[in-house]
């Protein structure tokens, strides 16, 4: 796709989040259990072992920004402390799940610490991500892909006016592949 890879923002506020490329040593702890929570991860393919967790996390840490294009810490903005992390960037076009013959299209993923679910963060966070992308981007698809067993993320799909169109194996498990036009997300 021509378009612009991912959105340019580094910050992006809601009443109660913060969406930040920046990360801080005191978000450490957070994005560990982010990555080797085994509920957190049930439909990621389960927890990742902690020293590459740990690897990983000290070359981001080491370069003050998420590493990937697109990449927010979620935090809280009363205490900065990390709530999750969410993704806006482009679904590769090697791998399967598109709705563009030429692959690339934009790809909505979050996670949430466990004391974080059910209060509403993932569709405020996803919510201002959104939004900010479609005020930027020009209008185009925008994916969710999700083990189709994570009835928690089919919800939050629809609610943010996803629709399903088709599944397909990736990880040893059945994938919905779930979208929207990014213009539906302009204010």
């Amino acid at each position: 796709m021509s378009q612009s890879p991912t959105l340019s923002v580094k910050e992006i506020r809601t009443d109660r989040l913060l969406l930040r490329r920046a990360v801080y040593a005191s978000d450490r702890d957070g994005l560990i259990e982010l990555s080797t929570d085994p509920e957190v991860q049930a439909h990621l393919g389960g927890p990742r072992p902690l020293d590459e967790v740990e690897r990983h996390l000290g070359t981001v840490m080491a370069a003050g920004e998420t590493s990937t294009p697109g990449s927010f810490i979620v935090a809280d903005t009363t205490t900065d402390q990390v709530v999750g992390s969410l993704m806006l960037s482009r679904r590769p076009a090697d791998r399967a799940g598109h709705v563009t013959e030429e692959g690339g299209e934009l790809e909505l993923g979050y996670l949430l610490r466990r004391h974080a679910w059910g209060a509403g963060y993932a569709f405020e966070a996803t919510t201002a991500a959104l939004r900010a992308a479609a005020a930027e981007l020009p209008d185009q698809p925008v994916l969710i892909v999700t083990q189709s067993t994570n009835a928690r993320s089919l919800r939050l799909a629809a609610r943010l006016g996803f629709r399903p169109v088709s599944t397909f194996h990736e990880y040893d498990a059945e994938q919905t592949l779930c979208t929207a036009p990014l213009a539906a997300f302009r204010a």
